[in-house]
């Protein structure tokens, strides 16, 4: 189903839309896409397709420019990004191999049970807002590891790799929490980018619409990434766990609604 250009939703809700959505993006690492998509189905009358794609085309520039925020802030994690960003390239081709072949609901089980243990850990436990990523051949491996886990969990539950990598990264890594954001945004982007070449061409959603969103997000990104470094440790790792407590909550909604249709 292609998208209907007669109708044209009207740019200050796009807008205000990337704006919120680039404020999550730089405060907790993550694509907005959490946001941005229930928001864009609330306020424009696009369907669950176009709300996705739409939402992604504004993902890579919040994340580049909330990634170039963290930078100006003294973060700038692009060597770990790369093992995240080539492990969750090769998950989403692995995820789209795989992923008829096998039983999803298992799976979707154990992907929220993770991010259920990362929600409770974030409450327990207080990251170090000096700790870096210093990589060596047993952290390459479990950063690819990572990204693996973000390429197939994007593919299999619709939801961005912050929510997977960030976590993860703070808690079995001993990576801050702005050192994981860092990381987090600029492995999500390459995928993003992909993905947004994809949705055009198959004219999922509109390149104006996407720059309206896109516009917003950018602007709101480095007031985010400013949060990000403004909240203690202890209240930045709560504030995470509250959100990826909430995606684990809806996503039991969605798995249970499923199982019953």
């Amino acid at each position: 189903m292609l998208v209907d250009e007669s109708y044209r939703p009207a740019w200050p809700a796009l807008v205000t839309i990337g704006l919120i959505g680039g404020f999550f993006s730089g405060t907790f690492g993550v694509g907005g896409g959490l946001i941005m998509v229930p928001l864009l189905l609330w306020w424009t009358t696009f369907d669950q397709r176009q709300a996705n794609a739409t939402s992604l085309l504004a993902i890579t520039p919040a994340a580049l420019i909330g990634a170039v925020s963290f930078s100006i802030g003294g973060v700038f994690e692009w060597f770990p990004a790369l093992f995240v960003a080539a492990g969750s390239v090769a998950g989403a081709q692995l995820g789209a191999r795989i992923l008829s072949k096998i039983p999803l609901v298992p799976l979707k089980w154990a992907f929220i049970a993770f991010i259920i243990f990362s929600s409770v850990g974030l409450f327990l436990e207080v990251p170090s807002r000096g700790g870096t990523i210093e990589v060596t051949t047993i952290t390459a491996f479990i950063l690819l590891g990572l990204g693996l886990l973000m390429g197939i969990g994007a593919g299999l539950l619709g939801i961005g790799g912050g929510v997977i990598v960030t976590p993860a990264i703070m808690l079995f890594l001993g990576g801050s929490d702005v050192a994981a954001k860092s990381i987090s945004l600029l492995a999500m982007a390459p995928g993003a980018l992909s993905g947004s070449i994809l949705h055009i061409r198959r004219k999922n959603a509109l390149l104006r619409d996407g720059a309206w969103v896109a516009l917003g997000a950018v602007a709101a990104a480095p007031i985010g990434a400013y949060t990000a470094f403004a909240l203690s440790p202890r209240l930045a790792a709560v504030l995470f766990g509250l959100l990826t407590a909430f995606v684990a909550v809806s996503l039991i909604i969605r798995a249970v609604r499923e199982s019953r249709t």
